[in-house]
């Protein structure tokens, strides 16, 4: 469960055990998204008046391609996570982006949107299917973990002169 009511939250801090699913609606266009969802665990407190304090951990795996030869790869994400949610108008928060600002009509403090925001922080931009993957040809595409491919190495002409000069030392 990641939605809980204010009204309870005001008097008692409440644990948190939920699980963030890959199709919630929380998620964007163009999110890295989680494989099996992103499990939240902590604890969320009164933090004086029209203030709650989360404090707790994520952790989730993200499955997408190789950064260098595009076959699959994974990895997890897991990290600590601590949020503050404030009313909307607070002036002491208002202009604070840390501060996730609660709807003053809602009934409901939502940890879904924090979440979110934590998971695509704490996910790798780029995954590796392994330490020393050698990529793709430059030329002809050809995957170099499965071995060299025919094409001549890729010379750069501006360094012929050079070539030429170390060749012959006269």
């Amino acid at each position: 469960m990641l939605s809980f009511d204010i009204r309870t939250l005001t008097s008692q801090a409440a644990q948190v055990d939920g699980v963030l699913l890959p199709d919630d609606d929380v998620w964007e266009e163009g999110d890295l998204r989680p494989v099996a969802g992103v499990h939240v665990t902590g604890r969320i407190s009164p933090a004086g008046a029209g203030r709650f304090y989360f404090s707790g951990r994520l952790d989730g795996r993200l499955e997408t391609e190789c950064r260098r030869c595009l076959a699959a790869a994974a990895a997890d994400v897991s990290g600590d996570m601590h949020a503050v949610f404030a009313d909307a108008g607070d002036v002491e928060v208002d202009d604070d982006p840390d501060v996730y600002h609660l709807d003053p009509h809602s009934a409901a403090l939502d940890l879904r949107p924090a979440v979110r925001e934590q998971w695509l922080l704490g996910a790798p931009a780029f995954v590796e299917c392994r330490p020393d993957c050698k990529g793709l040809c430059p030329t002809c595409g050809a995957d170099l973990n499965a071995g060299p491919c025919s094409c001549e190495p890729a010379t750069e002409h501006r360094w012929d002169a050079l070539r030429t000069h170390r060749a012959d030392p006269s």
